[in-house]
């Protein structure tokens, strides 16, 4: 696995996801609680960012028309969206979190 920084845990507030670029693949990293989760920064359904949405839960709402996806799995648990997007590794070390772009989590090419 090969895995680099994202971002550091102070930038997380509550209901908000981060954006951050790991070579030329951009993520949303979110957090539930203490568990933290990447997943591709493009809502499968009308190609826009998902880390300007609201994290609820373990899930991610897209802003434009409210399709949600499971942080765990990628799967979109709400309208309009019913394609899954792509889902990373996420490690925590010390105050930073990384991410491992080059594997998917659910087998979800990324766009």
């Amino acid at each position: 696995m090969s895995f680099e920084r994202a971002c550091s845990l102070d930038e997380f507030r509550e209901g908000e996801a981060i954006a951050a670029v790991i070579g030329d693949q951009e993520i949303a990293v979110a957090r539930d609680g203490d568990e933290f989760f990447a997943v591709e920064d493009i809502c499968s359904h009308a190609a826009v960012a998902l880390s300007e949405g609201e994290v609820e839960g373990c899930t991610l709402e897209c802003w434009l028309h409210g399709s949600r996806f499971d942080l765990r799995t990628g799967k979109p648990t709400g309208l309009p969206a019913t394609e899954p997007v792509s889902t990373f590794p996420v490690e925590v070390r010390g105050n930073d979190v990384y991410v491992d772009v080059t594997t998917t989590l659910n087998g979800v090419r990324p766009q």
